[in-house]
């Protein structure tokens, strides 16, 4: 059987800032970074990863670069790990969302921001393409997969099939998806305790 390690990156200057990132390139704060070397630790205890894949946005990489420090292993970039396109809404705070009308909660899946954003269907066949791909490339071992908060909800559909609550993976949280013969056998949200 084999293991993908799902991880939110740390906090964000977006994050901290309540606001759907404007660009790839916005970073981790100092909390963000703290709470990555304390991920990088508890992992470090629990699992035995042979690589890290991770998006291509900094944040992620910069997440990548303190988990592979820590634990010795190498670093790929997937494309298709990249964050949700918001359209419009990038660079604006969360709360815009109640300003589009068309946004209904309760099949927020489906719902796609305006100006060229991504529904998260989209992103699920998307980034869920990529974790078919490190899956297929990991048969019996443990990756680390760092990524996103919309990215790892689709990816959490895409495994098991059932779309959640609505709650996004706190930053430097951690979905373990195992995984066997080509077959997912669900996504588990695992706590740091």
């Amino acid at each position: 059987m084999g293991r993908l390690v799902l991880i939110r990156h740390g906090e964000s200057e977006g994050n901290r800032d309540r606001t759907f990132t404007p660009t790839p390139d916005v970073p981790l704060t100092d909390v963000g970074r703290a709470q990555v070397r304390m991920a990088a630790d508890w992992l470090a205890a629990r699992f035995r990863p042979v690589r890290i894949v991770t998006s291509p946005f900094l944040r992620a990489r910069e997440t990548a670069a303190i988990l592979a420090e820590r634990l010795g292993l190498p670093v790929g970039i997937e494309q298709d790990l990249r964050e949700r396109s918001y359209g419009a809404l990038a660079g604006r705070p969360y709360t815009a969302v109640r300003e589009c009308t068309d946004y209904d909660p309760t099949v927020y899946w489906k719902w796609c921001p305006p100006g060229g954003g991504e529904t998260l269907l989209e992103v699920a066949a998307r980034a869920g393409r990529a974790l078919d791909r490190v899956a297929a490339a990991a048969a019996d071992e443990e990756v680390l997969v760092v990524t996103h908060g919309a990215v790892m909800r689709a990816l959490c559909w895409h495994v098991s099939g059932v779309w959640g609550t609505g709650r996004v993976a706190r930053n430097a949280g951690v979905v373990v998806v195992d995984h066997r013969n080509g077959g997912y056998l669900g996504a588990r949200p695992v706590d740091d305790d």
